[in-house]
């Protein structure tokens, strides 16, 4: 009896305490939206990538353009030239996507610009509301943004704009 009135006495002490958390939650594409220099580096990364990416096209058309033209000739070449031919055409196309895989792949050369242009600025995003969520004693900051779902959200738990005002965002309505 004793156990059982024990157990039952932890077990409304641990949900009372849990209930005594505080939670909010952020959007951080609405404050990361609200930043000159996000919007100025996301620019920046989108010119990098569509020049990169016409660097490539251009390559394929060229590839394209060799192998057309060696589908008009092959019949009339030798075979050694052929050959050469043909493994010319495969190693164009190999270093083509390779150079497209560097750019763009995993760890290439457009997630190393987002490090170096982005991730200072969401670094600046995520202490904000770590120090704020600390200040104001919130166990708990969910990010609307993200693929998690919240169903309902009370607008008095909305932390955004305590967010934007440490960061020195004003947003204009």
């Amino acid at each position: 009896m004793k156990k059982i009135l024990l157990l039952t006495a932890l077990t409304l002490c641990l949900s009372l305490s849990a209930f005594s958390q505080k939670y909010g939650y952020i959007d951080s594409e609405y404050i990361l939206g609200n930043i000159p220099e996000y919007k100025e580096a996301q620019r920046e990364l989108d010119r990098f990538a569509a020049n990169w990416q016409k660097d490539i096209e251009r390559l394929f058309a060229s590839i394209d353009s060799m192998y057309k033209s060696y589908q008009v000739e092959a019949i009339t070449l030798p075979e050694n030239l052929r050959i050469k031919r043909e493994e010319d055409i495969i190693k164009a196309e190999q270093d083509a996507k390779e150079l497209q895989k560097k750019r763009f792949g995993r760890d290439g050369d457009l997630f190393k610009k987002r490090e170096e242009l982005v991730k200072p600025i969401q670094d600046r995003v995520f202490n904000a509301i770590e120090a704020y969520a600390k200040d104001r004693g919130f166990a708990f900051v969910f990010d609307t943004a993200g693929s998690m779902t919240i169903v309902y959200a009370d607008s008095k738990f909305d932390l955004n704009d305590e967010i934007m005002k440490r960061l020195g965002i004003v947003v204009k309505d």
